[in-house]
């Protein structure tokens, strides 16, 4: 039973070492591909929204909101 144990264990932290080096890696080639990318193309998830808000009916009283510094009134 005890050698069962110890080869399970050493397999999980085998496991967990890949996972860990194949985890940088495509942390590394993610920030690859950023820094080629153009501007243009690499969207932020503020900008997303804002997109998205926009298109909203109430989307503009959200900013207005916001910018007199009182809560909002949405329409529904």
């Amino acid at each position: 039973m005890a050698r069962t144990k110890f080869t399970f264990e050493k397999r999980q932290k085998e496991i967990a070492k890949r996972q860990k080096k194949e985890e940088k890696a495509a942390r590394r080639a993610e920030a690859k591909q950023l820094k080629a990318a153009p501007e243009s193309v690499v969207r932020t998830e503020d900008q997303e929204m804002e997109d998205v808000s926009a298109d909203h009916p109430d989307g503009p009283e959200g900013l207005k909101a916001f910018l007199e510094k009182r809560p909002p009134r949405f329409g529904g």
